[in-house]
């Protein structure tokens, strides 16, 4: 499975950069004209076996967010640009994770990849996932595209997420993994691709 896994994620994500690289283009010219910063952004993520890697995303917020606020982003954060905020909203964001896929640090569908001080608080049982290589979406994705809504309503957003939402995108991916196939992570990327036009 792993190896029949590897050679979709590598035929998609060639297909996909190969009929995506205007796309790109385009991105990276709003994101200057916007600013005048970096187009790109790479966060430190926690992969498979806790291997930390950079994880690629076309730059939605203002040049060292990081400094000014925590690591979730809920609402309309004031640090997300103009253009970042439609980025987000469609999900364009992610786009440049297909390097990171390319690369094998991650796959099309699979965890979400957390940053470091998250997986620290990790369970033993939870732990589970970093046996999972990290994807760009998954079905907890799809469980929870409403999750910013979600996090934006609550008084303590970041003890919502760490309480609720994380535990419940674990066990949904470790439920889903026991089961999975190329067929099944082709659906998945449907129902993202689906959920994203609607």
């Amino acid at each position: 499975m792993k190896k029949t896994k590897r050679l979709f994620d590598i035929f998609w994500t060639s297909l996909g950069l190969l009929l995506l690289w205007p796309v790109f283009l385009v991105i990276a010219l709003l994101i200057k004209i916007d600013d005048g910063g970096p187009v790109f952004y790479r966060q430190i993520r926690v992969g498979r076996g806790g291997k930390p890697f950079r994880i690629w995303k076309f730059r939605t917020m203002v040049v060292d967010a990081d400094k000014i606020g925590g690591s979730l982003t809920v609402g309309r954060d004031p640090r997300i640009t103009r253009t970042g905020y439609w980025l987000r909203k469609f999900k364009l964001d992610e786009l440049p994770q297909l390097f990171n896929v390319l690369s094998g640090e991650m796959s099309l569908v699979g965890p979400r990849p957390e940053v470091p001080e998250y997986v620290a608080r990790y369970t033993q049982d939870q732990k589970r996932v970093l046996e999972l290589t990290p994807g760009i979406t998954d079905p907890a994705s799809i469980a929870y595209r409403n999750e910013n809504e979600i996090l934006a309503s609550s008084d303590d957003p970041e003890a919502v997420y760490l309480s609720e939402i994380m535990p419940e995108k674990i066990r949904l991916n470790l439920q889903y993994a026991e089961k999975s196939t190329v067929w099944t992570d082709f659906l998945t990327i449907l129902k993202t691709l689906l959920r994203l036009a609607g």
